[in-house]
């Protein structure tokens, strides 16, 4: 089993242009799109958060009963659901203004344990910065970690949305000794203004970049460095791409066996090829088709 702990909100997708264009409400927030991911791949996965108990919180619920999901770690409330003002650029690429104030999610607090036979937990995006509930995310992280389990961080940088970013900055190191696969764009690693090299020093066994239209690399213990391109397609947006390679990450290493960081640092270049061209590839899907669809494993078949 497989657990995505952090929000599921509801993404307001322009459709045309102009301030006034109509906007499609979409299920979104990067670990809700990690686990539909997940569960499209056919991994066994559940998610752990919280949920407003209205229409758009039950539409979240059944986005993710639908993929295969385990919503039963989900914790309910009145509040309102988040909501995330997506804005396109010429190249597809989304940028986000939040709604977040007295919003559900917010409230999270962290379980008494993880579902029995989980084998690994993803954090990431808003769910670590917004208070109250990103401290009880982070207690989690750590209770994970200290019990053995593989713990994967996605920071999916919101700069809107952190008050203090040499605080915010300063938090992520702390998490680093807590994380086992730590999983970035360029943009974030520009932001964060560190190396990979240093933050496998602070902990994860292995770091992965994404760089956007032109792949993935990652950097490992032994001081290997694996790239792959990305594949080429007609980009509709790129809403979920990065959270499509978390999950293809995870599915893939599941798949292989190497859901803990000595098994992870057992891979060989080629292991890593194959398991980066296969997240490549599933990310390349996701971008060419409107808002965050990640494929069903058929569709990868053979990738």
């Amino acid at each position: 089993m497989i657990v995505v702990a952090g929000e599921a909100l509801i993404d307001l997708v322009p459709q045309g242009t102009g301030a006034l264009a109509p906007l499609r409400p979409v299920p979104g927030g990067g670990p809700y799109n990690t686990a539909v991911a997940l569960g499209r791949l056919g991994s066994p996965t559940a998610f752990c958060s919280r949920t407003s108990s209205d229409a758009f919180g039950e539409a979240l619920l059944a986005g993710l009963r639908e993929a295969g999901v385990d919503v039963s770690a989900v914790q309910r409330g009145p509040e309102p659901t988040t909501l995330a003002l997506a804005t396109l650029d010429e190249n597809g690429s989304a940028a986000y203004s939040f709604y977040v104030e007295g919003t559900a999610d917010r409230l999270f607090t962290a379980p008494a344990g993880l579902p029995d036979g989980t084998r690994a937990v993803s954090f990431g995006t808003c769910s670590l910065v917004l208070e109250p509930g990103a401290d009880a995310y982070e207690e989690l992280m750590r209770d994970a970690a200290a019990q053995g389990v593989f713990t994967t961080l996605d920071p999916n940088i919101r700069a809107g949305l952190i008050p203090d970013a040499d605080a915010y900055r300063a938090r992520f190191r702390r998490w680093l000794p807590s994380v086992s696969l730590l999983k970035l764009s360029a943009e974030d690693a520009e932001w964060l203004g560190g190396t990979p090299r240093a933050w496998l020093e602070a902990g994860p066994a292995a770091v992965v970049i994404t760089h956007g239209r032109d792949g993935l690399t990652v950097f490992t213990l032994d001081g290997a460095e694996h790239s792959v391109p990305g594949v080429r397609v007609e980009v509709v947006d790129t809403i979920g791409a990065g959270d499509t390679v978390n999950a293809a990450l995870l599915h893939g290493l599941a798949a292989r066996g190497a859901l803990s960081p000595a098994a992870m640092s057992g891979l060989d270049s080629d292991g890593w090829t194959d398991l980066l061209r296969f997240a490549a590839r599933a990310a390349a899907i996701t971008c060419s088709r409107a808002g965050a669809e990640p494929p069903y494993a058929a569709e990868l078949t053979g990738a």
